[in-house]
């Protein structure tokens, strides 16, 4: 297990979410990316929740945002090292926004995240 700081955390976070390319993060709509100390079950790194945009019909309108948390301590658990921590940030960021895109989590697998 390795200590990284909320504040050092979010910034890989952030830094996670920069390496998406444009043209995905430009099509994203109503989603907010948060940082979040534990989760609210085990092993979990992550969590979407929401109304992927594959599903979102005209009906679809003044709804509270889409949500993506990335659990701090439980990254941190089973990471040994930042750059682990690093790599790790980012897998699950990418494998949430997957999420988001309507992309199941055997696919997901399937694509390595």
């Amino acid at each position: 297990m390795i200590e990284v700081t909320r504040e050092k955390f979010e910034e890989l976070v952030a830094e996670a979410l920069d390496t998406i390319p444009s043209d995905l993060t430009g099509t994203m709509s109503n989603i907010v990316v948060t940082v979040v100390d534990d989760p609210p079950e085990p092993d979990l790194l992550g969590l979407y929740t929401g109304i992927p945009l594959t599903e979102r019909g005209d009906w679809y309108s003044a709804v509270l945002p889409d949500r993506i948390e990335i659990y701090r301590n439980a990254i941190c658990q089973i990471c040994d090292t930042e750059e682990d921590v690093i790599e790790e940030v980012r897998i699950t960021v990418v494998h949430e926004i997957g999420h988001h895109f309507g992309i199941d989590d055997a696919r997901l697998h399937e694509l390595g995240w």
